[in-house]
């Protein structure tokens, strides 16, 4: 059993108007494995819309393309229950009928993230209220998820919707909720709610007031009752504080869900939800709103909506970023792609072979699912130009032909390719406190945590590099890895970062960035010199710090020259204790100072880098790190080749060779070794453009 521990519990409970027992926020996840022992390929499919009644032949058209399973339902509360407590499960009934005639399985959301017009009127407060005022009726996510008529409605729907469909032989799991967030809620019953959770936790006004500095500005607070709304506040600790207390709404409202469908579910269904990453242009980093790792507690498996670039822009990035931040939600285990484009927007029409590398670059990182948003493309509304695997013609088109070949690979490699086992000697580590506090301060330019973060993980995958994504909230085992990269970590506990470097002082490498140990887990900087409890193990300090303009890194390391070099967004006067100077910054007034040092702490060594530097300059700095760690690599590939590994059940090794680009790409010597299981045949020296290779080899 897992229980949810919510320093905000008395705080919800009020919230949703009822007395919730802990009962409510556990979730009765068993030992038992409930998740299938297949990759399954699906798409999202909802009868409610298509244009004629033409159901038999969507599913003999899903059946011939090898679908193996449908997602239904989460969309559709308001044909559901057209009102209140009147329900209509006919275009369900006929969904599960026609995936029972033609062998496919199905996934049922619970339908709670688009409410009905009907609630909407007859109970106004539903609808949330944000710092800038209450949402409107007709976009979806528009609803306050604390609010007790919402969770009473939510309940009734989900009640009745699961106890419908449980016994159905082709639903073998559920998805609750979708992309679920707080959706900024910040009305006076969650600003109530926030203050009741303050008093448990620190008890002393006093306290809490030295804690957060709000004798700045006299946002002091003499009495509990004073306490203000958030929604005007300019103090960075309130403001994260909040923001943590808005992650735990969204990780006691998904684990109320799962305790509700689990009621009624068979013992072998499974619940999953389908996470959304951090958004610049496509999924990109790690998601602000949501502590994916605490909310993902009550799942049975995790899943993930990945969104990415195509065409010339395809780099796989995303992918891998996504795919290695599900599989760490629940331990390292395996997980679902959910969401993911088939067309898309416009300017995702794939290229030819695109979404076949993109689907195997899924499978690589170890997922367990492939789906596409969605079936076919509706006929209006918002995403009238959002496409899935048809157009609104409805009919076969080269996309829905490359994925039927995709779908005849995936059913005959699917018993071997299943539940691949990852096992990197790297690992990112994340942080949504220090995410929320650095994003209170951007950097210039109003550069986010993400935009920080992205680009050291990004550089390892080019170098084929296989790295963890990791969280504090996830307690990771830290003494499995060989090199830990640990961007921006500006918040962070006394604990946290005495973990971080004990991990060097026990023979690990760490890296640490700019803007790291800067404050703690209230957003109060360190009464130190900086960068505060990582100064020793770093061998360095500062106190200095500004906005680079012209100033360049010296000394050419690792053989970059020019625009390579060049410092960005912000940079640190460090100052070596005990750390070897890298190198140092090159500038008329500031030159002495050090710009990337190494320091030797026990068994291990700290690398600390004191600025944002280029691409090419962090590719450098890591692999140089990665070779002093000892780390496994393919050295001999780099993107556009991207390798990724594993074990098979089999116990055998198996690389997934992937071309990101338009020009066929000669593959190391060293890694032309197995059978393709693609092809049955050896591996071959030359792959494709865009294309795939997946190597079988022995130990």
């Amino acid at each position: 059993m897992i229980k949810l521990k919510l320093s905000s519990f008395v705080a919800i409970s009020a919230l949703v108007g009822t007395c919730l027992s802990s009962s409510v926020l556990q979730s009765e996840v068993k030992s038992v494995d409930r998740t299938p022992r297949s990759i399954l390929y699906g798409v999202s499919y909802y009868d409610e819309y298509t244009p004629v009644d033409r159901i038999d032949e969507d599913f003999r058209l899903m059946k011939e393309a090898n679908i193996t399973v449908v997602r239904i339902a989460e969309s559709t509360w308001g044909t559901l229950e057209p009102q209140p407590g009147v329900f209509n499960f006919s275009h369900v009934d006929r969904m599960l009928s026609a995936a029972q005639r033609y062998g496919i399985k199905v996934i049922v959301g619970t339908p709670t993230y688009a409410i009905p017009t009907w609630l909407a009127r007859e109970h106004p407060d539903v609808l949330v209220t944000r710092p800038d005022g209450q949402a409107k009726f007709g976009y979806r996510q528009n609803m306050d998820i604390t609010n007790p008529h919402y969770r009473a409605a939510a309940k009734r729907v989900i009640e009745a919707l699961i106890a419908h469909v449980a016994k159905h032989p082709t639903v073998i799991g559920y998805q609750v909720d979708n992309e679920t967030k707080p959706y900024n809620t910040a009305g006076p019953n969650v600003q109530a709610a926030f203050v009741k959770s303050l008093q448990q936790k620190w008890g002393s006004l006093d306290k809490l007031n030295q804690a957060w500095g709000l004798d700045y500005w006299s946002n002091r607070v003499n009495r509990w009752e004073d306490f203000p709304s958030t929604i005007g506040t300019m103090n960075a600790s309130v403001k994260n504080a909040f923001a943590e207390f808005q992650r735990d709404l969204v990780t006691e409202f998904l684990g109320w869900q799962a305790q509700l469908v689990r009621k009624h579910a068979r013992e072998d269904q499974f619940i999953t939800q389908n996470f959304d990453m951090g958004w610049l242009k496509t999924s990109y980093g790690i998601q602000p709103e949501v502590n994916h790792w605490k909310a993902a507690q009550p799942l049975d498996v995790a899943g993930m909506d990945i969104y990415h670039p195509t065409q010339d822009d395809l780099t796989g990035a995303e992918i891998a970023f996504g795919g290695d931040l599900a599989r760490s939600l629940k331990g390292g285990a395996n997980y679902y792609v959910i969401e993911t484009e088939a067309q898309g927007w416009v300017q995702w029409t794939p290229y030819p072979g695109q979404l076949r590398l993109q689907a195997f670059s899924h499978l690589a990182s170890g997922a367990n699912m492939v789906a596409y948003w969605h079936w076919a493309t509706t006929a209006n509304a918002v995403e009238t130009y959002w496409r899935g695997l048809l157009t609104q013609d409805y009919q076969p088109n080269e996309v829905y032909q490359a994925a039927k070949g995709i779908g005849a690979d995936i059913k005959r490699l699917s018993p071997k390719l299943a539940d691949l086992k990852k096992s990197n000697e790297v690992a990112i580590y994340v942080s949504n406190r220090a995410q929320s506090a650095f994003d209170s301060f951007k950097l210039p330019g109003n550069i986010e945590y993400n935009q920080v973060m992205r680009p050291f993980y990004d550089a390892l995958y080019r170098r084929n590099i296989e790295a963890d994504v990791i969280s504090p909230d996830g307690n990771p085992d830290l003494s499995k890895y060989k090199m830990i990269v640990v961007p921006a970590l500006y918040s962070a506990t006394d604990e946290e970062i005495a973990r971080l470097n004990a991990f060097a002082e026990a023979g690990g490498h760490l890296v640490y960035t700019f803007k790291s140990g800067f404050s703690d887990e209230n957003t109060e900087v360190r009464y130190a010199s900086q960068p505060g409890a990582i100064a020793k193990a770093a061998g360095v300090t500062y106190q200095l710090f500004t906005e680079p303009k012209e100033v360049k890194v010296g000394s050419q390391p690792y053989g970059l020259s020019g625009k390579d070099l060049e410092a960005r967004w912000w940079m640190e006067f460090l100052t070596p204790t005990t750390a070897q100077v890298i190198a140092r910054f090159e500038h008329h007034s500031w030159p002495d100072y050090a710009a990337i040092t190494r320091n030797s702490y026990g068994k291990g060594e700290v690398t600390y880098i004191g600025f944002m530097p280029s691409d090419a300059l962090i590719e450098g700095v890591l692999t140089d790190t990665a070779k002093r760690a000892g780390v496994a690599w393919p050295e001999a590939a780099r993107f556009p080749l991207i390798v990724r590994s594993g074990t098979l059940t089999n116990g055998n090794q198996v690389r997934y060779l992937l071309n990101y680009s338009r020009e066929k790409q000669t593959v190391p010597r060293d890694l032309v070794n197995g059978t393709d299981l693609v092809t049955g045949k050896q591996a071959a020296s030359t792959i494709g453009p865009w294309g795939v290779e997946i190597l079988e080899s022995t130990r």
